[in-house]
This record gives structure tokens, C-alpha cells and sequence, in this order.
């Protein structure tokens, strides 16, 4: 792992509204939101991308790109789509792109996930 400079997400993403309201975790609005947070994680670098911001808090492009064995091209147009479906957020300090992660699509996806409900395996039946 290549050592970098610790960034606090303060001074590089501004602080996210937590003042959402309490939204339904069914119905096709939550569907439409599953699906899009989902379409966010469908590959494996950009799940890998999350992991880093996660344990990082926040991080320069730069720096995410020399943890990735991609193209600097490929890292920039996978945070495109995290930032798209709203897993990621990031600022623009000159040449430097800096990305926090968002921890309202977070806890978002979790609710949304939990609320698939859970299966049991004893009353399920293959036919």
C-alpha cells in the first residue's frame, strides 16, 4: 500500500445535509433508489474505491489511482459513476479532484437492503 497524506473530509468535501426526511425503504421510488445505489456497486473497482474512502475518509484522485492497478482514465470515469449514483462526492481544489464518501447513501442503502427482508431457508420450497 503507497503512503499518502491523510485528509480530513472537512477540508475536502462539505458537510453533507443530514436533514433528510424519513423516506419510505418500499415502493417504486425505493426501488428506482436500490437499483441506482446498486448500479453505483456492480463492479468490483468501484466497490474497491468505496472500501478506500471508507478507511480513509477522504482522498485525492491521485492517490486512489496509485492504490488501483487501472488507468488513471479508468479510476476518473469509475468515480463518474459513483458520484452519479450518489455514492461519492468530491471537490475540485485546481488540478486536484479530492473524494469523501457519502454517508447518506451509506446509511441509504443499508435501510434500502434491509428492507428486501430476510429469507428463510426452511420455507422456501424449490419446485
Amino acid at each position: 500500500m503507497n503512503e499518502y497524506k491523510e485528509i480530513p473530509v472537512g477540508a475536502c468535501c462539505p458537510p453533507e445535509d443530514d436533514s433528510q426526511d424519513l423516506l419510505p425503504i418500499e415502493g417504486k421510488q425505493a426501488e428506482a433508489e436500490l437499483a441506482e445505489l446498486s448500479r453505483g456497486l456492480a463492479h468490483p473497482a468501484r466497490v474497491r474505491i468505496l472500501r478506500l474512502l471508507v478507511s480513509r475518509g477522504a482522498s485525492l484522485c491521485g492517490e486512489i489511482v496509485s492504490e488501483l492497478p487501472l488507468a488513471q482514465s479508468t479510476v476518473s470515469q469509475h468515480l463518474k459513476i459513483l458520484k452519479e449514483c450518489g455514492w461519492v462526492r468530491g471537490d475540485i481544489d485546481g488540478p486536484r479532484v479530492c473524494y469523501c464518501i457519502s454517508g447518506k447513501a451509506l446509511r441509504r442503502f443499508e435501510a434500502l437492503a434491509g428492507g428486501l427482508g430476510s429469507f428463510d431457508e426452511s420455507s422456501s420450497r424449490e419446485n
